[in-house]
């Protein structure tokens, strides 16, 4: 599969390099031993003349004057690539940090049906790993889940596999080691997939350990775009640009139950967090929220990281008007005893202001039951197909 992927020119591997002269050689080596595209981007190095130190190597090198960041030098790359027929790009730091036959892991990976950014998990059981480094991954996958409800394993890890397509289309603020963090969450609201894939990492010892990271600086950024992208996360009415037309829009839940968690459960939701969206969407359809229904279940099912798709199209169980007829004669039976007889489109508009306290308080019994016996239900299928799914 390898060679037939790189006889097309469909995947290239990039290569952001600032001031990295004692390993870089190396490292485009590795690389061309597995790929026939490379590219380089010389984010205004200044310890050494790049394009001359790699002459005589069959790669591209890019060249900004100035150094831009690390981000920057990743869009600049895929750019060219795009332009000159790439469909995918492994990305790979110059500092040796990484193995570049480990690329290999990612091309089985890079599927046209279903956009995805592949993000290499790092393998902390070895030496020399700075606890910062630790800290730094724990911290970046918790704010990737607050930001978007999906998690993996390792946020930080620079090794990546990106469509260039859909990266070329997004749009960012970040654009030194901020962005690595911010195309994440980007691409899951773009509707791209993020997938991981084990790999080695080589950690030098600290003093023979060359880093351009400035943790004061760098690491203010960071939480500055993580600060933007949460309170981004929390505008859930403004929508976010749509690269990949999610699988399960509209009525999907309820016309292909089986098909569309099927397919939520094999991106990146779990049985719990389904059927936890599916009881916020319908206890919250059941109380008399007249006409911001959906507004409402939108917003918590955001706050909460739950799926949206779920939750709104759950609702649609509840719609009048058979649940709230039910609750009305609940909450009439709990203010007088017995129960209404004469619900009718007329006494019901005739007498609203009394209908909708009893609305109310049935809907104070009924929404809990609904959403235990909703939740319930599609954990039971959701944990039924993943049993199918997990591998024999």
């Amino acid at each position: 599969m390898q060679g037939d992927l790189s006889k097309t020119h469909r995947i290239w591997c990039a290569v952001p390099v600032f001031n990295n002269k004692d390993t870089v050689k190396d490292v485009v080596s590795g690389c061309l031993s597995v790929l026939k595209n490379v590219v380089v981007v010389d984010d205004g190095s200044t310890d050494t003349d790049l394009a001359s130190s790699l002459s005589g190597m069959d790669v591209v090198v890019l060249r900004h004057e100035n150094n831009l960041g690390k981000g920057q030098a990743i869009l600049t790359a895929a750019r060219y690539i795009e332009e000159h027929g790439g469909q995918f790009m492994i990305t790979i730091d110059a500092d040796g940090q990484h193995k570049p036959e480990d690329m290999e892991k990612f091309i089985p990976l890079l599927d046209d049906n279903g956009p995805s950014i592949i993000v290499g998990s790092r393998n902390f059981d070895t030496a020399n790993v700075p606890e910062k480094s630790r800290f730094g991954r724990r911290f970046a996958n918790f704010w990737l889940r607050i930001e978007t409800g999906v998690y993996i394993d390792d946020c930080q890890s620079g090794f990546r596999a990106y469509p260039v397509r859909y990266l070329n289309r997004m749009k960012f603020r970040g654009s030194r080691y901020d962005f690595e963090a911010e195309v994440l969450a980007r691409a899951v609201w773009a509707g791209l997939q993020l997938k991981t894939v084990a790999i080695d990492v080589f950690y030098p010892e600290p003093e023979r350990r060359v880093s351009s990271f400035r943790p004061f600086l760098d690491n203010l950024r960071i939480t500055h775009t993580h600060a933007l992208l949460v309170l981004r996360g929390l505008l859930p009415f403004w929508g976010h640009r749509r690269l990949v037309r999610s699988q399960g829009a509209g009525y999907e839940v309820l016309r292909h139950p089986w098909k569309f968690f099927k397919t939520l459960l094999t991106e990146s939701s779990t049985p719990r967090e389904l059927a936890m969206a599916a009881a916020i969407g319908a206890f919250f359809a059941i109380l008399p929220l007249l006409f911001v229904h959906t507004v409402v279940i939108l917003f918590i099912a955001a706050r909460l990281n739950l799926n949206k798709v779920v939750a709104v199209n759950v609702q649609h169980l509840f719609m009048p008007p058979v649940v709230p007829a039910m609750c009305i004669e609940v909450g009439f039976f709990l203010r007088h005893g017995y129960w209404f007889t004469d619900l009718s489109f007329e006494t019901v508009f005739a007498q609203f202001s009394d209908r909708l306290l009893e609305w109310f308080l049935g809907s104070l019994i009924i929404a809990p039951l609904g959403a235990l016996i909703t939740g319930g239900a599609v954990f039971s299928v959701a944990a039924m197909i993943k049993k199918q799914l997990a591998p024999r």
